[in-house]
């Protein structure tokens, strides 16, 4: 696979953009390894812009590995420095199945009941909050309210 090539103008964004990043890869003195790859690639599919960090100290093995990794993983070599790699690959967009009839599912609250008097124990009281009720503060179920649409924006 070819590597990504960019502008000189969307090298710099990018630039700008890993500036506060971290490292999530690094790569010891095994230099590239399959490992090392897999990693790499999670990496850039989960985040699209990584640092890279080498414990070499052979500059030319390091521009080596960061083209073999643009080459191997489709990605732009960003930029080269000191022992840090930056590259960026596009992130896939997320398919995500939309259901209309879906509503979300119950959930199992634990309700305190603090008693009047001190030094009593609170009571611990569990309640099933469906999708289309709310909590209040007092710990009461209510079911929400639809809301009514206006006469005036339904005859248009």
């Amino acid at each position: 696979m070819p590597q990504i090539m960019l502008t000189p103008a969307q090298r710099k964004v990018h630039r700008a953009e890993a500036h506060h990043l971290d490292p999530v890869v690094l790569i010891g003195g095994d230099g590239l390894t399959p490992a090392v790859r897999k990693e790499v690639d999670a990496a850039l599919k989960a985040h699209g812009l990584i640092k890279v960090r080498v414990f070499s100290d052979d500059r030319t093995a390091r521009e080596a590995m960061l083209q073999t990794l643009a080459d191997e993983l489709d990605a732009a070599p960003i930029q080269h420095i000191g022992k840090l790699l930056v590259l960026w690959r596009p992130q896939p967009e997320k398919v995500r199945a939309v259901d209309e009839d879906r509503k979300p599912g119950p959930k199992d609250v634990r309700v305190l009941k603090f008693a009047k008097k001190g030094g009593v124990k609170p009571e611990i009281k569990v309640v099933r909050v469906l999708g289309n009720q709310r909590l209040t503060s007092g710990g009461k179920v209510k079911r929400a309210k639809v809301l009514q649409k206006s006469v005036k924006k339904t005859a248009l």
